[in-house]
């Protein structure tokens, strides 16, 4: 691992992935994107974490995939690329992305793949795959459609247009925007105000709406969470706090 690779960092039901080149606008090169999924995997695997930030250094958020590696090897193409950005999107705890600035090419899709976007004033996105003669790999288009609408799908893929933070809220591409100096705090209050949920429905909830969006539900697992919040202590513990008027203490089970 290099100095600048993505570093994941712990801080109990919250963990964070931050990406480090801010000389490239934090584009992705292919051993960033091996560490992304190596960061996502092990998070997977830890049941106390809830909650994963993605955030950046510098000026921009990223700037996506390193283009020179594009001509590289096969399973360092945009394949490749399109793989990682399902594995954040299938993730298990609820993503936060924390765009500081600008973001581009597949890093838009990065953002989409994330459950929550906060951006800032200045931040801005655009889409250049038709201006460099790439096509888009399958997952990042279905996320554009789902999240952001048909209409707006095609005009940021076939016309490049770059759009600012306020289009890109209106758009649904942004969750919130808030002033660039408050973006920690904020990030922060999202977090914990997320890890404070009940995990078994934060968590089944996240991934059912996901499935519901691309269209591919799974009746049946959808029935075994629904049981298990019903039948977990969890659910209990969460009437009578609401009851006692106090906050919940939830355990997961």
């Amino acid at each position: 691992m290099d100095d600048n690779s993505p570093l994941l960092t712990l801080d109990g039901a919250i963990a964070t992935i931050a990406l480090r080149r801010p000389e490239v606008a934090n584009r992705l090169s292919p051993n960033d994107l091996r560490m992304l999924r190596d960061h996502i995997d092990a998070v997977n695997e830890m049941d106390r974490v809830l909650v994963l930030r993605i955030v950046s250094t510098g000026k921009y958020f990223c700037s996506g995939y390193d283009i020179g590696s594009l001509a590289g090897k096969s399973d360092e193409g945009a394949l490749s690329f399109g793989k990682v950005m399902d594995v954040i999107e299938a993730a298990r705890p609820v993503t936060i992305a924390a765009i500081n600035g600008g973001v581009y090419g597949g890093a838009t899709d990065l953002c989409l793949a994330c459950d929550f976007r906060i951006g800032v004033p200045a931040c801005d996105m655009f889409m250049p795959a038709a201006r460099l003669g790439l096509h888009f790999y399958r997952g990042g288009m279905e996320r554009y459609v789902s999240r952001l609408g048909l209409n707006s799908a095609k005009r940021l893929f076939l016309t490049a247009d770059k759009i600012d933070a306020d289009t890109m809220l209106q758009i649904g591409f942004l969750t919130e925007i808030v002033p660039a100096e408050h973006l920690p705090t904020r990030l922060d209050e999202l977090s914990k105000q997320l890890a404070s949920m009940a995990p078994i429905a934060l968590l089944g909830m996240k991934k059912h709406l996901n499935a519901i969006a691309r269209g591919s539900l799974d009746i049946e697992a959808l029935q075994r969470d629904l049981h298990r919040s019903e039948t977990s202590a969890d659910l209990r513990e969460g009437a009578v706090a609401w009851k006692e008027k106090r906050q919940p203490v939830f355990n997961g089970k």
